[in-house]
């Protein structure tokens, strides 16, 4: 099945003279939910729905908590999260500080199987 996509049309960002160009955009279908995900899985599985969302939810607490701790996390083929930041240049080690970071951010790269996935969408203009 085919990823929907939409146009816009996106001028340079601080630049107002610049010329606009054309993007191609995709359309998402919505939002599942952890609550979804945990009914579907439990469908395919003999757990129960609370179990599986139970499980869920630990992980959501685990990959900021181990994040926080400096780990790399690695979820077997679903993909792994590490943090990343941006920090300012300075023209010696010794001026290098905490204060250098300005922005933090997770990180995720994805599993082989993931990224197979991922390489083999196909995209559709939306209509």
């Amino acid at each position: 099945m085919a990823i929907k996509y939409n146009i816009l049309e996106i001028g340079k960002p601080g630049d107002a003279a610049a010329p606009k160009k054309f993007y191609a955009r995709p359309v998402h279908a919505g939002e599942i939910t952890l609550e979804n995900l945990a009914a579907d899985i439990s469908h395919a599985s003999s757990l129960t729905e609370s179990d599986v969302y139970a499980v869920l939810q630990s992980l959501v607490r685990e990959i900021p908590r181990n994040i926080q701790h400096g780990y790399i996390v690695r979820l077997g083929n679903l993909g792994a999260f590490r943090l990343g930041s941006n920090s300012t240049g300075s023209d010696a080690e010794e001026e290098v500080t905490a204060a250098n970071i300005f922005r933090k951010r997770l990180l995720f790269y994805p599993g082989k199987h993931v990224k197979q996935v991922i390489d083999g969408l196909t995209f559709e203009k939306n209509r």
